[in-house]
């Protein structure tokens, strides 16, 4: 097939090419191809995580590469996104189910079979027959065995196949496995004129009426079944999706359709007021979709502010980004104290709370020379502004330089830093030469909140190879540890990793260490490498690997 798809054309002009029945041919082809690759790459998933499970520790096949998971492995294999990923390792294991049970029921029938043609022991006929074998359990084919063989046919894709798993649910005390294999036959007779997010409305559908009796244990369900996800895209825009309650969703939907109704053909107002407010949303200029999006991000920026201790524990939320400077400029009310190893120090803003030290201290990243007059004398006390101060003071600082999100690689814009700092106190973050700086030895075992700052914008977030946590999922490492190696409090000392990358370093005896170059380096204990060999460990910050 896939010289078949090449023979069509070799380049995006050449297949324009084509007519219009060629080019619905190599559909059909690259379609067919990709079915029977998605089902090998199901087989192999299945595998790859079985030898990764969890009681196998630090010798399963994920964790001898350096992976935590063996979705993360899978991921960096093949550059998909966690949700393809997962797609595999769910439909791999129905695949590897299916197949061991038709093993298992091929071993029965070969055993009975070799029972039923063993003669009897004195040679004569009139003995009875052999006795029908038991039926092992694991012989008996899941209910959901059908989706394998559709899927090694080639005409099920695993799209539809995860559709159909996602859809149907699970087995529970209401829905049996026979209930269950009785709709997926129906479903798959509808498959084939089905996409897969049509085929998943179906099965959810199918789901929802095979107990019709049992109203109160649905309610549950889909009550337990809320959710509301996040993730970022490539392009650094994160996407939501949520799943709620009958109840809850539909207070959603009042919600948006009163923020958007004059949009939409609500009803017409007759109150003064009221009419101003519909006739404001109908003139606004952004899209009903843009409208809607910045509605709900100012209820939940309400809601937080509201009552911060109930909804975020009394940490205020805040987004900080992070630029560089030039050396021998430092922010505004600040005075330098060292230089960042490429000739830059590294500022962040953040758009939410304060400047003061905190769990989560705020930074900002204005640019600018310290006038004379606001910087601390040698000798004496800041000597009072002269006219050549005050004309200093009303020069024009240098320009801002675009900036990134910390803990993402979504580059800002100076306009955004600009508008950001309107509302942002500044916290002035600095580096020697060789990256360090707020130093506390050993008069304390924590870590500052200072020095968290610092360590999260020059890590980015989890240091350990492949990990994509960002800073405020972190945990602070002492690299020589504060009890036993009297380790110190130093940023030079401390790395950032995860709970879970943490517990690993420790349970399973890997070393970070420092070299003369201040670059960091995860060897692994000689169980997993006889070798030992050192893997170098990169920041996460994109910002400053760029700068280097």
């Amino acid at each position: 097939m896939a010289d078949v798809v090449t023979g069509l054309g070799g380049s995006s002009a050449a297949v324009d090419t084509l007519s219009d029945e060629a080019v619905l041919e190599g559909h059909v082809l690259i379609a067919g191809a990709r079915r029977a690759l998605d089902t090998q790459a199901a087989w192999f998933a299945a595998t790859l995580a079985r030898r990764s499970r969890p009681e196998l520790g630090g010798q399963g096949l994920a964790a001898r590469q350096g992976f935590r998971t063996p979705e993360d492995l899978l991921q960096a294999i093949s550059g998909s996104s966690k949700g393809d990923v997962g797609k595999l390792l769910a439909v791999g294991r129905w695949l590897a189910e299916t197949d061991a049970a038709e093993k298992a029921a091929r071993e029965a029938a070969d055993a009975q079979k070799l029972l039923d043609e063993t003669p009897p022991l004195d040679g004569t006929a009139s003995d009875p027959p052999p006795a029908d074998l038991p039926v092992p359990a694991a012989a008996v084919p899941p209910w959901h065995a059908p989706i394998g063989r559709a899927l090694r046919e080639g005409w099920l894709s695993v799209e539809k196949a995860d559709s159909l798993r996602k859809g149907l649910g699970d087995l529970d005390r209401a829905i049996t496995a026979e209930k269950l294999a009785t709709a997926l036959a129906r479903l798959l007779g509808e498959a084939r004129t089905l996409n897969a997010d049509q085929l998943f409305k179906r099965a959810r559908r199918v789901r929802d009426v095979l107990d019709e009796a049992g109203i109160a244990a649905r309610e549950k369900a889909v009550y337990d079944d809320r959710s509301l996800r996040f993730w970022r895209l490539s392009t650094g825009q994160v996407r939501m999706v949520g799943l709620f309650a009958p109840e809850d969703g539909e207070y959603l939907i009042s919600t948006y359709d009163a923020i958007t109704s004059p949009r939409r053909g609500g009803v017409r107002f007759v109150d003064k007021v009221q009419a101003a407010w519909a006739r404001r949303v109908q003139d606004d200029p952004r899209s009903t979709e843009q409208l809607t999006a910045d509605g709900f991000l100012a209820l939940i920026k309400l809601g937080v502010k509201a009552d911060p201790k109930r909804i975020a524990g009394g940490r205020s939320p805040a987004v900080r980004m992070v630029t560089i400077r030039p050396t021998g400029t430092t922010a505004i009310g600040t005075a330098p104290t060292g230089t960042w190893p490429t000739g830059t120090t590294p500022t962040g803003i953040a758009p939410q709370g304060t400047a003061s030290a905190g769990p989560e201290p705020i930074v900002s990243g204005r640019t600018g020379p310290v006038p004379e007059a606001a910087a601390p004398s040698a000798t004496g006390p800041t000597a009072e502004p002269t006219d050549d101060a005050g004309a200093e003071r009303g020069a024009e600082a240098p320009a801002l330089q675009p900036g990134v999100i910390e803990g993402t690689a979504v580059t800002v814009s100076p306009e955004t830093l600009e508008r950001t700092l309107c509302n942002t106190g500044i916290l002035d973050v600095t580096f020697d030469d060789h990256g360090s700086g707020i130093d506390l030895g050993r008069e304390q075992r924590t870590f500052s909140p200072a020095q968290r700052t610092a360590l999260a914008i020059r890590d980015g977030g989890c240091m350990w190879p492949g990990c994509d946590r960002p800073p405020s999922w972190t945990e602070t490492h002492h690299i020589q540890h504060w009890k036993d190696d009297t380790g110190q409090t130093n940023l030079d000392d401390g790395i950032l990793l995860c709970r879970a990358d943490h517990l690993r370093l420790h349970n399973e005896h890997w070393r970070i260490t420092r070299d003369h170059n201040s670059r960091y380096w995860l060897t692994p204990p000689p169980g997993l490498d006889p070798e030992q060999q050192p893997i170098l460990l990169t920041s996460k910050n994109t910002i400053l690997r760029d700068n280097d």
